[in-house]
């Protein structure tokens, strides 16, 4: 099939029928089945033949097993059975009372979230799904909306990780910008300067994270998050229970009475310790074991280094388990509680990898791509990349494929019209794909953002968006002043007027 407009059918169809419907597998369900009668000449045997292998090449590919997406799916099962058997221990609702006699206020315990966010930048899986299920009874005794924490989680783990140098993206990033660099001859600065030198023009990363401490410090709940932060408040739901058990969560398990704070701790601090390790293990051995550490990030394994870490978490919480002397029946009953608990979570997964295969043979991305090209004023450039990016993004799923796709894009239009813009075109690239990450529905790290924080996926997505636009366009401010003034600094000041600006009248109207 010839790349076409044709191509962003399947996720606009998707969006839209998650927003009318609210019924995230049936929207998808749509976009892969009109995708595939697209690819196949709207004949419905071989589109149904493309489904299925498809499917298949989820799990098998040419012979081998696909490790990728099995260890992230095996890691969700192990996350659930040892979020499950840190509640039979006791040692959710014990760390819940020992964080609320510390932790005394709603704004401090949304904080505190963001906080862990920030300093889990490592991975966006990895941050998504432990920041979320560590502070998830804290926010629950405080009535925060699960929609909430997913938006504190999700807005802290991808604009982290990819402002950070030492993250699994910023070693991916860097690689990707060596390549531009070199194959246009800029030697002015190494691949690692230039990552460095790009972190204060992503302003949608920044933003993104100024954004939610703003959030969390003014209380600056509007558009859908209120409604679900006031029914918190007032009821104590804090998810809403008319929609069933959202993924991540579990309703089988009947905590003993001795818990104590540690029987959470420990097994989540295993958890982080041991992916970390085994992240660093994996990146070593993909090298000739003289790396650098920026080296040891951009070979390492996460998805095999987060299985490993939660076997650890895992062992460790059933030892304090089973030292509560929890019958056999209960320990059985709160591991099947912990896998499905997550099933959820991996059936939208499993839809969402589906869709963004079709999307990819659909060209969805090149014909975005294809929309930039030599005629647009330089100046203009960088807020085109921005919106394009994030398209791109949104439509496909895939922050890394859009990274993967558009920043050599943009190294060749800034080589050809003015290599002065180099640096702050891929900085507009990166932003992009973060915003277009962010709006996502098939974005897996908004998946799994969902998942642990115990929200409902649809209910992340539709709170979410309206944070996500307000940054994006802050962002587009400040990179129409970086294309016409070519400073940083003023590109900067600029986004952080309009910042101040917003938030003065968000606190108004919040």
């Amino acid at each position: 099939m010839e790349v076409s407009m044709m191509s962003l059918i399947p996720p606009v169809l998707a969006l839209v029928m998650v927003i009318l419907t609210r019924r995230v597998l049936i929207s998808l369900g749509a976009g892969i089945v009109v995708g595939a009668l697209l690819l196949n000449g709207f004949d419905p045997i071989s589109a149904v033949a493309q489904i299925f292998s498809i499917l298949t090449a989820i799990f098998y590919v040419d012979g081998a097993i696909n490790d990728w997406e099995l260890n992230i799916i095996f890691f969700l099962l192990l996350l659930g059975m040892l979020a499950s058997l840190v509640a039979l221990s006791g040692g959710s609702r014990a760390f819940g009372e020992w964080a609320l006699k510390r932790v005394k206020t709603r704004i401090g315990a949304q904080l505190v979230t963001v906080i862990l966010g920030i300093i889990i930048f490592i991975d966006d899986y990895f941050n998504s799904l432990t920041v979320g299920n560590v502070s998830r009874p804290l926010t629950d005794r405080h009535r925060i909306s699960r929609a909430k924490l997913a938006y504190l989680v999700d807005s802290t783990a991808a604009p982290m990780c990819v402002i950070s140098p030492i993250s699994s993206w910023g070693a991916f990033i860097i690689t990707i910008i060596a390549g531009v660099l070199a194959t246009h001859s800029v030697t002015q600065y190494e691949a690692l300067q230039a990552f460095l030198l790009i972190v204060p023009m992503n302003y949608y990363a920044l933003f993104a994270v100024f954004l939610v401490l703003a959030v969390a410090w003014f209380k600056l709940d509007f558009g859908p998050m209120k409604k679900h932060e006031t029914l918190a408040i007032e009821t104590g739901e804090v998810v809403d229970k008319s929609k069933g058990t959202p993924p991540g969560e579990n309703m089988d398990v009947q905590p003993v009475d001795n818990g104590k704070v540690i029987d959470l701790v420990l097994p989540i601090v295993t958890l982080i310790v041991g992916t970390i390790l085994f992240m660093v293990i994996t990146g070593i051995q993909g090298t000739d074991g003289t790396a650098s550490i920026l080296e040891i990030f951009e070979n390492t394994d996460v998805a095999a280094a987060l299985v490993y870490g939660g076997l650890l978490g895992l062992a460790v919480a059933i030892i304090f388990t089973l030292m509560k002397k929890v019958s056999v029946k209960d320990f059985g009953v709160g591991l099947w509680a912990g896998i499905k608990s997550m099933l959820p979570a991996i059936y939208i997964l499993i839809f969402a990898w589906t869709i963004i295969e079709i999307i990819g043979e659909l060209g969805t991305g090149e014909y975005l791509a294809t929309l930039i090209d030599g005629s647009i004023p330089v100046a203009l450039l960088p807020v085109i990349i921005f919106i394009v990016a994030g398209a791109m993004a949104f439509s496909t799923g895939t922050s890394w494929g859009t990274f993967g796709m558009l920043l050599p894009i943009a190294g060749d239009i800034a080589a050809t019209l003015d290599i002065t813009m180099i640096l702050p075109m891929l900085a507009a690239v990166l932003a992009g794909a973060i915003f277009g990450d962010h709006c996502s529905p098939i974005s897996d790290t908004t998946i799994l953002s969902s998942t642990g924080a115990g929200s409902h996926h649809i209910d992340h997505v539709i709170t979410q968006l309206p944070y996500a636009l307000v940054v994006a366009a802050i962002s587009i401010v400040g990179f129409l002043v970086l294309g016409f003034t070519g400073s940083l600094f003023i590109g900067f000041i600029a986004s952080f007027a309009v910042f101040a600006v917003t938030v003065f009248i968000l606190r108004l109207f919040s």
